[in-house]
């Protein structure tokens, strides 16, 4: 019997999850992972709380409370609401825990060993009345593609395009309502992922079992426009994991970017469960076994962090 690894796609923490969580991701997961334990193989299902990022401190700031608190509240509303459902994960574990930020910057130096991570200058907006740099969810402004009047820094919701800050139209800072942004230099880390495309074209092409969406999802970004882009790791946050590279450990306001750490959670937590079920090392039976077998349960606009960006990670260390 084959040894299966199975995680449904890790839960935001801003807030309860509403039934689409549970219906597009972990019933099916848990269904899956029922099956496969009834015909008698070893299962590990695991899944975990996505903590990072700028969602989450403002979360934390609209309900009055520090973020490290809010974070550990929800994460227990979360996991009692998995657990009121009857699902069946073996380990839920949370991506700010201490065993994702040590392998977190385990990843980005090993990476940066590599060569394939680099400092890039890069202009971002800066809010004066704030006193700091806007990412992602912190500006709101016009969309410069559809001309939606509330798109975020990261992402239309309107049209789904992907956006920098400094593409809005008419931006605002979403902290302070302040209209007085400019433009000014920042230095961030980046994954050089346009390395990483031939590497990752030919795996792709060994996986003929995907279903035909998820191969055409990751195909694209890998061909479209000027194919597989280099992608930032680092924001202006002091929530998250410290940046391990050297020059860059002391300081408070940067962070390693959510997307990155998210998905190395899912190899952590698998790290949590053996630790926590007795044989420390049991985690390699499901990560290092060439006969094991690794199934991602996940929405739609989950798949490229699946099928390109974490197998990239993964071939990059």
């Amino acid at each position: 019997m084959a040894r299966h690894l199975i995680t449904s796609a890790i839960p935001y923490i801003n807030g309860i999850k509403h039934l689409g969580n549970l219906i597009g991701s972990q019933l099916p997961a848990d269904l899956y992972a029922r099956y496969l334990r009834q015909r008698g193989h070893e299962v590990l299902f695991l899944c975990a709380t996505d903590e990072h990022g700028t969602p989450a401190e403002l979360a934390a700031a609209k309900a009055g409370k520090p973020v490290a608190d809010y974070c550990a509240e929800m994460h227990d509303v979360q996991a009692k609401i998995a657990e009121g459902f009857g699902l069946s994960f073996d380990h839920f574990g949370r991506s700010s825990g201490p065993r994702n930020h040590d392998l977190t910057q385990h990843f980005a130096n090993q990476l940066h060993a590599q060569g394939l991570i680099e400092e890039v200058s890069e202009t971002q907006m800066y809010s004066p009345t704030d006193g700091r740099y806007l990412p992602d969810r912190y500006i709101e402004g016009t969309c410069p593609n559809c001309g939606f009047e509330d798109a975020r820094g990261d992402q239309c919701d309107n049209c789904t395009k992907q956006l920098d800050p400094t593409d809005l139209i008419n931006p605002r800072s979403t902290v302070s309502g302040a209209t007085d942004l400019e433009e000014r230099e920042t230095k961030h880390l980046y994954l050089r992922q346009s390395q990483m495309k031939d590497d990752l074209a030919a795996w792709i092409d060994t996986k003929t079992d995907w279903p035909i969406l998820t191969t055409s999802i990751a195909k694209k970004w890998l061909n479209d426009g000027d194919g597989l882009q280099d992608r930032g790791i680092t924001r202006d946050l002091d929530w998250g994991v410290r940046v391990p590279v050297e020059g860059w450990q002391d300081n408070p306001m940067k962070s390693i970017y959510v997307w990155f750490d998210a998905v190395i959670g899912y190899l952590s937590a698998s790290i949590e469960w053996a630790r926590l079920s007795g044989d420390p090392q049991a985690w390699k039976d499901f990560w290092q076994d060439p006969e094991a077998l690794s199934y991602y349960f996940m929405g739609k606009d989950n798949i490229v962090f699946h099928s390109v960006i974490w197998p990239g990670i993964l071939l990059g260390i």
